[in-house]
């Protein structure tokens, strides 16, 4: 039997988009070790334009044989690992 899938809303404050990116990425770091959280799902909103989410994390295929980059979303350079 397969378990559903909920998403959860944690509304925090932040000063700006990267404030809450970074926030985001430190809640996934410390929830890293419970194999059901989805990190590369990650995103953030402001609390009144909930419709439009930003991406915490890169996510792209790799060229290393299919991993996904760990790196965050918007980064410079290429695509690697954490």
């Amino acid at each position: 039997m397969s378990r559903e899938r909920f998403v959860v809303h944690l509304p925090v404050l932040a000063a700006d988009l990267d404030g809450a990116r970074g926030f985001a990425r430190a809640i996934c770091r410390a929830l890293g070790f419970l194999a059901d959280v989805e990190r590369a799902g990650t995103t953030v909103s402001r609390e009144d334009e909930q419709s439009v989410r930003h991406w915490v994390w890169c996510d792209r295929p790799r060229d290393d044989g299919g991993r996904r980059c760990a790196r965050a979303a918007d980064h410079d350079g290429d695509c690697g690992g954490r």
